[in-house]
């Protein structure tokens, strides 16, 4: 990696644990290099920062030949890196970040540079809530005849896949909650997944829409879905109200510390309105996605985010669990637990 652009610590020790990862790690300098000659770009990093990064990638501030500001990712290469660019080529930057150039073989983006300084986790929640829906309304795509199309795999495919992994990782790990709440996800896969294929409703869905993937475009102050653009999609087809959940398991200390549960659901609720979304359809989503998360901490031993996922997906399926913390000394995501 040149001297100008080191690596951020976390993303370093992240990557540092496995075989692949470590491979990763030293090739960033020659794919840095390789793709600031390709698209003719020089680093536009301030002495001594760290470049920005996000679990699984590095973004580095760049300045095209005509000297305009945009920013160059380079991924992990796994399966969401590899189909993001797909994604934000149909978007064609409404809604989300521009694709200015991708290179499939390194995972590599240019991009439009956002205001890494602001995003929607900025905001008030009311506020939170338009940006949010009018984001969700434009890349909410129907797919057509263009063959990024047959890159994303299906909703409706995980659903099912869900039912039959759930109940075995249900019991692998020893039953680490109670069966109502293992049925109550499996229903939600059962008669969502099947209704998500057969209703005509299946769009492109960014499936991690929360907060801190939202950032402002430079040079806007006003809350509005035009002064936003999301990033990192993770895309899938199916029922857009699958993308509700990640709202859902962020910021919980926004709850009010006296009725957080009544809370959770009306967020739920408005978040959905305001996308034009089943709010319903939405909180069903939610129950089965904090499930499956729920399992994978559990096999991880993060005691501290299983809990989060535990109290999130009970008090959307209407029964929070007892004896679990309070949701405002719960971990958020990112965070040690």
């Amino acid at each position: 990696m040149p001297a100008a652009v080191p690596v951020p610590p976390d993303l370093a020790s992240r990557y540092a644990r496995s075989s692949a990862g470590r491979a990763w790690l030293g090739s960033l300098p020659r794919l840095l290099a390789e793709r600031l000659e390709q698209w003719h770009l020089e680093v536009d990093l301030v002495p001594g920062c760290f470049p920005w990064s996000g679990h699984g990638g590095l973004v580095v501030p760049v300045r095209q030949d005509d000297g305009s500001p945009a920013a160059l990712k380079i991924a992990f290469p796994h399966d969401e890196a590899k189909v993001e660019r797909h994604a934000l080529a149909l978007w064609g930057g409404r809604g989300a970040v521009l694709l200015l150039a991708s290179d499939s073989g390194s995972c590599a983006m240019l991009l439009e540079r956002l205001d890494a300084g602001r995003s929607l986790a900025d905001l008030p929640l009311d506020e939170a809530a338009q940006v949010w829906g009018g984001l969700v309304r434009q890349l909410g795509l129907v797919p057509d005849h263009r063959p990024e199309w047959q890159e994303f795999t299906h909703i409706a495919a995980r659903a099912e896949q869900w039912s039959d992994d759930l109940p075995a990782d249900w019991e692998q790990l020893g039953r680490p909650f109670p069966r109502w709440l293992l049925e109550a996800a499996l229903e939600v896969c059962q008669t969502r997944g099947a209704v998500g294929r057969r209703s005509g409703r299946d769009l492109l869905v960014h499936t991690d829409l929360h907060f801190l993937n939202i950032l402002a475009r430079p040079g806007t102050a006003e809350a509005a879905a035009a002064g936003y653009a999301a990033i990192d999609p993770q895309p899938m087809i199916g029922e857009p109200e699958f993308a509700v959940a990640p709202l859902l398991w962020n910021r919980l200390g926004d709850l009010p510390a006296a009725r957080p549960a009544p809370a959770l659901l009306g967020r739920c609720h408005d978040f959905s309105t305001a996308a034009g979304l089943d709010p319903d359809a939405a909180r069903e989503w939610g129950i089965a996605r904090e499930v499956e998360n729920a399992l994978w901490y559990a096999g991880k031993g993060h005691r501290g985010h299983l809990a989060r996922s535990l109290w999130v997906a009970s008090t959307l399926a209407g029964n929070t669990l007892e004896g679990l913390p309070h949701p405002h000394s719960l971990p958020e995501p990112g965070q040690g637990g």
